[in-house]
This record gives C-alpha cells, sequence and structure tokens, in this order.
C-alpha cells in the first residue's frame, strides 16, 4: 500500500492505451468494452474525450465523455482495483469536468449501478443529484441491474468551477495535467 502522496498525470487516452484500459476494463465490468468499441470512441474527437489516469508509466484509471448539445454525459470512469482509495476516480471526474466545460456544456449527466454506493457518493460530490431508474438497464449474463440516473445542472456557473477547484485541493498529492491544457 503506498502512503506517501502520488503524483498522477491526467492525459488524453489513446490508441497505445488502449491495452492497459481493457485490462482495466476487464477486471471492473462484467461485459467490458471492447478493443475496436474503444478505438471507434477515441476517432469522435467532434463529440467524445478519453483520458488516462497513470502513477510512473503505468495506466491505473480512466474515463469518457460524450458531448450532445449543451450536455456531457459521463460515458465510463473506471479505477484499477488495485488502485482504489487514491482519489483517482475524483482526479477524472475533476478532468471530465473541465472538458465538458472547456466544450461549453451546461449540465452533466451519467448513469451508475443502483447497487454501486461508492460511485454514488463519488458523484454526489460533484454536485450531481438522482432523477430515476433506468429499469434493467444493465444486461448481464446473469441478471439485469437497474441504472440511477443522475444529473448536474448549470454547471457553467462560476460556483460550479469553484466546486471543482474545491474538490481539487482537497486531493492529497500531485494531478499533473499532460500539455496542451485547454482547462
Amino acid at each position: 500500500m503506498i502512503t506517501e502522496p502520488l503524483t498522477v498525470e491526467i492525459a488524453a487516452m489513446r490508441r497505445r492505451h488502449v491495452r492497459s484500459v481493457l485490462r482495466i476494463e476487464q477486471q471492473v465490468y462484467p461485459r467490458p468494452w471492447s478493443h475496436s468499441l474503444f478505438l471507434s470512441e477515441l476517432a469522435l474527437r467532434a463529440t467524445r474525450s478519453y483520458f488516462v489516469a497513470r502513477v510512473g508509466r503505468d495506466v491505473v484509471g480512466y474515463a469518457g465523455l460524450m458531448m450532445s448539445a449543451e450536455d456531457g454525459h459521463i460515458m465510463t470512469i473506471a479505477v484499477d482495483p488495485s488502485w482504489h482509495r487514491h482519489k483517482l476516480g475524483t482526479r477524472l471526474m475533476i478532468a471530465l469536468a473541465r472538458e465538458a466545460l472547456a466544450r461549453d456544456a451546461l449540465n452533466l449527466t451519467l448513469e451508475v449501478r443502483l447497487g454501486n454506493l461508492a460511485a454514488q457518493h463519488l458523484y454526489r460530490r460533484f454536485g450531481f443529484a438522482p432523477v430515476g431508474v433506468r429499469k434493467n438497464y444493465y444486461q448481464e449474463a446473469e441478471k439485469a441491474e437497474d441504472a440511477l440516473v443522475m444529473w448536474v445542472h448549470a454547471v457553467d456557473a462560476p460556483e460550479y468551477s469553484a466546486l471543482l477547484d474545491s474538490i481539487q485541493r482537497s486531493i492529497p498529492g500531485e494531478t499533473v495535467y499532460e500539455e496542451p491544457r485547454r482547462w
């Protein structure tokens, strides 16, 4: 277990990262995305942004955003289970929120498993609130699971940027954003 403050680099996901991302994806999700699906998503630069979190040379997490008009949709976020509890999800959420703001988002939305209370807690820190449930949203081989739909509105307000800054300051260690940094 690492006890000293980490230095984490947040960088745009590139093709060379996909193999490491797939390793995490297969550990975290019952129905992981495929290599070709990630490559397809990376090619949609006008509406998609994907990031990786690295500690040293290791990819330890990733996240993705899809823009639809003025709404930013958090598509995916995952952290290698051996790296949980190091605020990597928080760092990735900050990157997604700032990317959405750079793309003129007014709102953010996502779906999360109804049973994933830890993720829901993270999203609530970022101002997300539940607005509904999508029945049987996650279609797994054994059993379907419902999704909680969450939104945060008015992310373009100065108060939301102040919230992001406050969350960033609360993270121990250092977060280094790959240049060029739009936000």
